[in-house]
């Protein structure tokens, strides 16, 4: 066993604390996190360029729409509104960042959600 490797103990209370966490809950909690890295990768922090990766944010923007688009029916609207208002925005800046913009239809997630026009 290595340092980092919490003892065996401490896997069971994590196995315990997931099964407790709602699938809803998890998918939520995933999505914020693709949103947020994706907002990084798109400059959109206080650090802007520092961290601004168009290939890295258009994966990000990508898998974040897959998710969603693959949970729609699994979380109420209550929890995909701001997620899919979330994902529209990102779609946005990246446009807007792109210095040769996709064509319609063909931007980071639009393969899930359609194409976004400003």
């Amino acid at each position: 066993m290595t340092d980092s490797t919490p003892p065996p103990s401490d896997f069971d209370a994590m196995t315990r604390d997931i099964a407790e966490v709602p699938a809803v809950e998890v998918i939520v909690t995933v999505a914020v996190n693709l949103m947020s890295a994706a907002a990084v990768k798109l400059g959109l922090t206080d650090e802007g360029d520092k961290y601004k990766d168009l290939d890295e944010a258009r994966k990000l923007v990508h898998a974040l729409a897959g998710l969603l688009d693959a949970s729609a029916t699994e979380i109420s609207s209550f929890h995909a509104a701001p997620l899919r208002d979330g994902l529209k925005s990102l779609q946005l800046a990246f446009r807007e960042a792109s210095i040769v913009p996709d064509e319609p239809g063909q931007g980071p997630g639009e393969k899930y959600t359609g194409p976004v026009y400003g």
